[in-house]
């Protein structure tokens, strides 16, 4: 049976991913922070699923799963990685601390970075081991090719994520490791409620970002709704495990007229109609 590694699978993206998987046969190794979540998984998907209680955040913790893994894995290859887990830091640039940039970067991208190091030798840079070299799936977003305001701190973590993706995939060609980029659009899961709302609106109560913040999460909230849901990426990502799919990036956006439009529009252009949307405009 082929094992795979996905980060974040208490809700949402993850935790479709892992029901997917284990529903087609592979045994999946998800990480969850709380014991709970792992034991609920357990009583959903059954013995193929094993929890792996850790904080992507945490190097140390994050080591220590790797080993438990490769321990269960007798010597075999691991037949892939997703690194899913992820936050969303949502605000002006103006008006965020330091300490929440950090956070973003830490979940979005050190914490990609500590998965991925972590279990490349089970992934096959340790060549000694038995069966086919694994693949990597990085959860990216559309926010990773296209900036909104509002959004910096989730735009730079995903656009760096992106280039972290592209050469990653150069370097593990050496070992026979692919990496693969997914995409989504909005998602018809609770990331969005992973932020404080309130707390956001309190600190740009009477700012100038104050009616464009509150029209950014009316937008996410519509999004939410009319975006894919977590079956589709799951889908994909099984697609690239069975071998079906070898592209190097997807894309899988409900709202990919708007998106490709604002990618292709000269950027001043677009600018003026963001501005617009959203109350950006300088009176």
């Amino acid at each position: 049976m082929k094992s795979i590694v996905v980060t974040g699978v208490s809700t949402g993206i993850g935790r479709q991913i892992a029901a997917t998987l284990v529903a087609n046969g592979f045994r999946v190794f998800g990480s969850v922070r709380k014991a709970a979540d792992g034991d609920g998984l357990i009583a959903e998907l059954g013995e193929n699923f094993v929890p792996l209680i850790f904080d992507v955040t945490d190097r140390q913790a994050v080591d220590a799963a790797a080993a438990h893994v490769e321990t269960l894995l007798q010597g075999e290859k691991l037949a892939g990685l997703v690194n899913n887990a992820g936050i969303a830091v949502v605000g002006a640039i103006q008006n965020l601390s330091p300490e929440e940039f950090q956070t973003q970067f830490d979940v979005n991208l050190m914490g990609v970075f500590h998965c991925t190091q972590a279990f490349l030798n089970a992934l096959g840079a340790d060549t000694s081991r038995g069966g086919e070299a694994g693949k990597i799936i990085n959860i990216s977003s559309v926010s990773g090719a296209v900036g909104m305001p509002l959004m910096g701190a989730y735009n730079m973590s995903k656009f760096g994520l992106e280039g972290f993706s592209e050469a990653l995939r150069r370097e593990l060609m050496l070992f026979g490791i692919d990496v693969v980029v997914i995409a989504p659009g909005p998602i018809k899961t609770p990331i969005w409620e992973k932020f404080d709302a309130d707390d956001l609106l309190a600190r740009a109560s009477n700012s100038a970002f104050q009616k464009p913040l509150e029209t950014m999460l009316k937008m996410t909230g519509k999004m939410e709704k009319s975006g894919y849901a977590p079956e589709v990426i799951a889908n994909r990502a099984l697609e690239i495990f069975q071998g079906k799919a070898a592209k190097t990036r997807y894309t899988l956006d409900a709202q990919w007229v708007q998106n490709t439009l604002l990618s292709r529009l000269p950027k001043r252009l677009a600018d003026r109609m963001i501005a617009k949307q959203m109350g950006l405009n300088k009176d």
